[in-house]
């Protein structure tokens, strides 16, 4: 397993929707490995291949610590609850930075695993924002992108101050 190296926020790569996979094969299944070595890395709960600068549908969460590695590949939500949850979200790619967001607070979703075969899985709780956060980074949607313009443009003027 490497640890690759993660693109910053604002790479324009972060804003890029993915494709879909097609191949399941070793590469797929090594970058999954990678991923997940670079997520712990980082540290961080949740990685796509996007924040890599891969532009395929993947994505790595672990919660629970060793073990719970969880691989979701073509993530597709299907339905989300009406009610929602607000959670402190942060991102790989803009590390120290953190705010809260609103998310439905239950998701539906469709995936396929390292093989091909397909799922349909329900969260709630921190899965589900977890699954949203990188369902929305595999579309092209950065998680800043869900707070309000005031919000966001605090914290890039906080990170920019930060970083350099």
């Amino acid at each position: 397993m490497a640890i690759l190296p993660i693109l910053r926020y604002p790479d324009p790569r972060l804003r890029s929707p993915c494709r879909k996979v097609e191949l399941f094969d070793a590469r797929l299944a090594t970058l999954a490995d990678d991923l997940a070595a670079t997520m712990r890395a980082a540290p961080g709960i949740g990685i796509t291949a996007a924040h890599v600068g891969v532009l395929e549908r993947l994505t790595v969460i672990e919660l629970e610590g060793p073990g719970s590695l969880r691989v979701y590949v073509n993530p597709e939500i299907e339905w989300f609850s009406p009610e929602l949850q607000r959670h402190t979200e942060g991102s790989v790619s803009m590390p120290g930075m953190t705010d809260e967001v609103e998310r439905p607070a239950r998701i539906r979703l469709t995936y396929q695993d390292l093989a091909g075969g397909t799922h349909s899985e329900e969260a709630d709780g921190l899965l589900s924002v977890c699954l949203q956060h990188e369902i929305d980074q595999l579309d092209g949607i950065f998680w800043i992108d869900r707070l309000s313009r005031l919000k966001r443009e605090r914290l890039v003027k906080k990170y920019n101050k930060n970083k350099g």
